[in-house]
């Protein structure tokens, strides 16, 4: 049987490594998403709502404010360095956000096995939220980090 492997004591030992890798997604840069907390089973970025970002009707658009919680969930699901993406999510979109808005969404896991981990996701702006996701991901075999 294998060993088992402590993922608390796998988080410290490589924080700086996973946080870079989590981090530097390719897609949330483009959008500007800047992540501001990192922990063990929480995750929080900001955002900004930029012109090129609305609908036709002048607010933020759906997908950015998705994108957005999608990347704070990968990053919480991904802080054992163990690859993990989304399974599942669903969305509920509150209010709107509008140009200039400072938007944070904040991660929390909820409940993790060695399979699948349990997310909730609030987006806010300031104290409001604007929207909610409830995601799961599914954990694969495979750690991104040494765990020896």
């Amino acid at each position: 049987m294998p060993k088992r492997i402590d993922e608390q004591v796998l988080h410290q030992r490589h924080y700086t490594e996973i946080r870079d890798k989590v981090a530097n997604d390719p897609y949330a840069r483009s959008l500007g998403i800047r992540l501001t907390k990192f922990e063990e089973t929480m995750a929080e970025a900001e955002l900004v709502v930029q012109d090129h970002m609305v609908n036709a009707y002048g607010t933020a658009h759906g997908a950015v404010i998705y994108a957005l919680a999608d990347h704070v969930m990968s990053v919480a699901s991904n802080a054992h360095g163990k690859a993990s993406v989304g399974l599942s999510t669903n969305a509920q979109f509150i209010q709107a956000a509008q140009v200039g808005d400072l938007l944070t969404a904040r991660a929390v896991e909820t409940k993790r096995n060695f399979r699948v981990g349990f997310y909730r996701v609030d987006v806010l702006r300031g104290n409001e939220v604007i929207a909610t996701v409830d995601g799961v991901a599914y954990r694969k075999d495979q750690y991104f980090v040494e765990t020896e």
